[in-house]
């Protein structure tokens, strides 16, 4: 998979870009706020839709247009996939509804064809990697969810249907709690909701856990080489529903012994309903949902040490490398395509080993995109192998 072309009108700090893109390595350089970080974050929005910075969509809207009572922001890339042409194009649009106050929505057309958003994850992929992916393994339980939700959705769109689906029952299951605790009722009433969530969270455990396995498979392997072999990486699953049962019958708290591939999806569905028929006294009493894949968490551990509560920054720096390397490798196999990889500024906090392990990687993909404000951390052979660009103002520099 290749990107060819980008088009950005109104994101972020650029009003009107357009480019062709080189096939294999792009280096971005530049001084801080011009607008390297916002190409990364405009192609990574192309597979996943969401931003790593922004916590709404408004907030990519460029704030010169973002003043009018009507403004779009596009992005418009031309890409390659199994030798097939594609187009994407994204809108964020900012409009007045009746009551004459803003509303935002966005529109994605593939290839010309409006899509809804489920529908389109998966058809153009990416890894990025920047500084403040570092939460997902130091901050809280949501930030890996985020993480682990992004990488399946991107190989397979029904995933992404399914939790959109929980998290609508989750809703009304939750606001229906509420209501029995302040007004009693049948709860019965909770039964329709039960089995939905029962059904959508069992696909969802489902994935979670062939999805993880896969992943430590690639990122323990990639994580050996990066420290040179003093370091044993271990993903684990902790879901807050565990499938797996203790001999007295409660869910048990995950573990390196544990192995859930002996449950299929059915027998998953079925305890997870017993499990919510179970809680009911108490989730109503709490007027939520007590257990569920919306409460699973992931550990990364380090020879054995929870990295999310002891990790040194170099190690937590390490270790975000090595998965987001396998989950370069981890989309490859899913897919068939390599995905386009985008690092900014991640040489700054390496030592030298590290530094020459990546960029040796990162020479060998099909095509990455780099940012950096210090070409010097760079060897002479990356930067042969690499097209420049600089970036001044919010425009593109072609350099060698």
């Amino acid at each position: 998979m290749k990107l060819s072309r980008l088009s950005l009108t109104n994101f972020r700090n650029f009003s009107r870009l357009e480019t062709s893109v080189p096939e294999n390595i792009t280096l971005i350089t530049g001084n801080n706020a011009q607008g390297k970080t916002s190409i990364l974050e405009a192609i990574y929005y192309l597979s996943t839709f969401s931003s790593f910075h922004a916590e709404r969509d408004r907030e990519l809207i460029n704030f010169l247009e973002l003043k009018n009572p009507i403004a779009v922001a596009r992005i418009v890339a031309d890409y390659v996939k199994a030798g097939q042409k594609h187009q994407f194009e994204i809108r964020i649009i900012k409009e007045q509804s009746k009551n004459g106050k803003p509303r935002f929505r966005k529109e994605i057309l593939h290839d010309g064809v409006k899509i809804k958003e489920w529908q389109a994850l998966g058809k153009f992929n990416s890894v990025m990697f920047l500084p403040q992916m570092m939460k997902i393994i130091e901050g809280s339980p949501s930030e890996r969810r985020r993480f682990i939700n992004t990488i399946i959705g991107q190989t397979n769109p029904h995933y992404s249907k399914s939790l959109s689906e929980y998290r609508k029952g989750l809703s009304q299951r939750n606001s229906l709690l509420k209501n029995l605790f302040e007004k009693r009722g049948d709860q019965d009433q909770l039964n329709f909701w039960d089995e939905l969530l029962a059904k959508k969270g069992a696909e969802i455990i489902m994935q979670r856990i062939t999805a993880i396995q896969e992943l430590e498979q690639f990122a323990a392997s990639i994580h050996n080489e990066l420290t040179r072999g003093k370091e044993i990486l271990h993903l684990a699953y902790v879901p807050s529903f565990d499938p797996h049962k203790k001999d007295d019958g409660q869910a048990s708290m995950m573990n390196a012994t544990i192995n859930r591939d002996k449950y299929d999806l059915k027998q998953i569905e079925s305890a997870y309903y017993e499990q919510l028929q179970k809680n009911r006294t108490e989730d109503i009493y709490r007027g939520q949902t007590s257990q569920g894949p919306h409460r699973d968490d992931i550990e990364f551990l380090s020879n054995g040490i929870n990295l999310g509560v002891y990790g040194s920054r170099g190690q937590i720096r390490s270790t975000m490398l090595s998965l987001k390397l396998a989950e370069m490798d981890w989309i490859k196999t899913k897919t068939g395509e390599w995905p386009v990889l985008l690092l900014d500024e991640v040489l700054a906090e390496l030592d030298d080993d590290r530094r020459h392990d990546l960029l040796d990687r990162v020479i060998k993909t099909e095509q990455s995109l780099l940012t950096t404000t210090d070409v010097k951390l760079f060897s002479s052979e990356f930067l042969e192998n690499a097209e420049r660009w600089q970036i001044q103002d919010g425009e593109i520099i072609p350099s060698k």
